[in-house]
C-alpha cells in the first residue's frame, strides 16, 4: 500500500506554483521544448528543485496543462456568478476559443507524449465538461441556445474554430461569433 502524501510545505507549494507560471510563460514564448534549466532560473529555484517535483519535461507538461484547464473552468464559475447567462456563455465561449488558440501546441505535444486514457487527460476532459455545462445550462434553461446542444458539443465546436484558425487567428472572431449565432434558440413560429 501506498503512503499516504503528505500536503506540500508554504515554500514547497510556492516554488511548485511558481515553476507551473514560469512554465508556462517559456511554452508560451519558445515552445514546449523550453530549456528546463532556464524554467528552473526563472522560478527562481535551483534544477534540483524543478526535478523534484517535476521529474520529467511530460510531467510538467501535465501539471502546466491541468493549471490552464483549471483557470478557464474557474473562468466559467467566476462568469456565471456574475454576468447574466447568454452573457457568460458568450464570455466562456470565446475564452475557450481563445485558449485552443493560444494553447493548443501544448495540448497537442501532451496527448503525443502521454496515454489518452491518462489521469491528468481525463481529469481535464472532465473539468472542461463540468465548466461548459455550468455556462451552458442557465442558458437553456431560460430558452436561449438550442436543447439539443451538450456540454460536449460546445467543447467540440470551441475546439473545432481555435485549432482551425491555427495558422489564420484573424479568423477566430468572425467565426465565435458565427457559431454562437447558430447556438441560438430558433424562435417558434406560429
Amino acid at each position: 500500500m501506498d503512503a499516504p502524501s503528505r500536503p506540500m510545505r508554504a515554500d514547497a507549494r510556492r516554488n511548485y506554483e511558481r515553476i507551473i507560471d514560469c512554465a508556462r510563460d517559456a511554452f508560451a514564448e519558445h515552445g514546449t521544448d523550453a530549456p528546463l534549466d532556464d524554467i528552473a532560473r526563472r522560478a527562481g529555484v535551483g534544477p534540483g528543485t524543478l526535478y523534484r517535483h517535476f521529474p520529467n519535461r511530460t510531467t510538467l507538461m501535465e501539471a502546466v496543462y491541468r493549471a490552464n484547464i483549471e483557470t478557464l473552468a474557474a473562468r466559467a464559475d467566476e462568469l456565471r456568478r456574475t454576468h447574466a447567462p447568454l452573457d457568460a456563455f458568450d464570455a466562456w465561449f470565446t475564452d475557450l476559443v481563445t485558449y485552443i488558440l493560444e494553447k493548443h501546441g501544448l495540448a497537442t505535444t501532451l496527448k503525443a507524449a502521454i496515454d489518452r486514457s491518462s489521469d491528468t487527460l481525463a481529469a481535464c476532459s472532465t473539468l472542461l465538461a463540468e465548466a461548459a455545462g455550468n455556462v451552458l445550462i442557465p442558458v437553456q434553461q431560460a430558452g436561449l441556445i438550442r436543447p439539443e446542444v451538450s456540454p460536449r458539443d460546445v467543447l467540440r465546436l470551441g475546439h473545432g474554430i481555435g485549432a482551425g484558425c491555427q495558422a489564420a487567428a484573424d479568423s477566430a472572431p468572425l467565426l465565435t461569433d458565427v457559431a454562437l449565432a447558430g447556438l441560438r434558440a430558433q424562435p417558434r413560429t406560429a
